[in-house]
């Protein structure tokens, strides 16, 4: 038999063939970028949730310190400006002391309420609902607990709940050079958006001050390193991802600047293998106050705004 060779044909069939192989390359490519841009988003939600996270329930341990100087040091937090002792009303929320067992000082209860219709705060936020804190003793004292609840709380349209708890971890006050260190607990924390998304969160930190202890009387000019680990969930959309997160340098805080201006936390999804590449640093900069960090996946920068 003589075989006959269709040039035509065969052109046609290669054709076909070339744009078939093609066409499944960039469909692999397409899904390819497709889990990459997936991998990343939640990488950043992870860590941008994190830092949420830290700075709500960093506001709470300046509202819990800085009360009055009967349970810690009046002027810090909602209470910023303020060197007198409580008073029913300040600014445009009210407080009311509870003596749980009086006529004894301790144990104590705060309630700060923020009214239903909002409240601006000299951080700029804008607060609803009650932080209820009570406290074993004087915070400044060693061994002295706070620990905060609370009640339609909201700080801006973000529902704040879970327990926060500040243990006094220092060594007696004759300590010299003098030493003030707190644990910093929070348990089932959760944040939730108005379009039902949220962050849930669980944090222990060591915060010790570092500045300020010459000037016992005014907390004003106190500052503080963190150090510690957390874990947390958060839901965005069709998005649900668990993290882990630690602080790989210290972060420090000032009571005099509204966002944390130092330091670095790593996340990483739980369950991540060791050598995955979807790990997030999250860098809050040089030490100026400013609403500015950075936040790196697999060696790409990018710029986020802090709450």
């Amino acid at each position: 038999m003589k075989l006959v060779l269709n040039l035509p044909r065969i052109i046609g069939f290669f054709s076909i063939f070339c744009l078939l192989a093609l066409s499944s390359c960039q469909k692999e490519q397409s899904q390819h970028g497709s889990e990459e841009e997936q991998e990343i988003e939640a990488s950043k939600a992870s860590s941008e949730s994190d830092s949420e996270a830290e700075n709500v329930f960093s506001g709470i341990f300046d509202d819990a310190y800085g009360a009055n100087d009967e349970v810690g040091l009046s002027g810090t937090g909602v209470f910023w400006g303020r060197t007198d002792t409580l008073v029913p009303t300040v600014r445009c929320f009210t407080v009311t002391v509870i003596h749980l067992n009086a006529p004894a000082p301790f144990p104590v209860k705060v309630i700060v309420d923020f009214g239903n219709t909002g409240c601006l705060g000299p951080d700029g936020h804008v607060r609803k609902g009650k932080i209820i804190t009570v406290y074993t003793n004087r915070l400044i004292y060693p061994e002295a607990v706070a620990t905060t609840t609370f009640d339609g709380f909201y700080v801006d349209n973000v529902k704040v709940e879970g327990t926060h708890r500040i243990t006094n971890i220092s060594p007696p006050l004759t300590t010299i050079p003098p030493v003030r260190k707190f644990a910093a607990d929070v348990i089932d924390g959760k944040l939730t958006k108005p379009d039902g998304n949220f962050v849930e969160w669980n944090s222990h930190k060591i915060i010790t001050q570092y500045d300020g202890l010459m000037t016992p009387l005014d907390p004003r000019d106190d500052s503080f390193k963190i150090e510690g680990t957390a874990r947390g969930r958060v839901r965005r959309g069709a998005l649900l991802v668990a993290w882990e997160s630690a602080i790989t340098e210290p972060l420090f805080k000032r009571f005099s600047c509204r966002w944390i201006v130092k330091g670095r936390i790593r996340t990483v999804r739980v369950n991540a293998t060791i050598t995955s590449p979807w790990v997030a640093i999250l860098d809050f900069g040089n030490g100026h106050c400013d609403n500015i960090a950075t936040v790196t996946i697999n060696g790409v920068t990018y710029q986020i705004t802090l709450r």
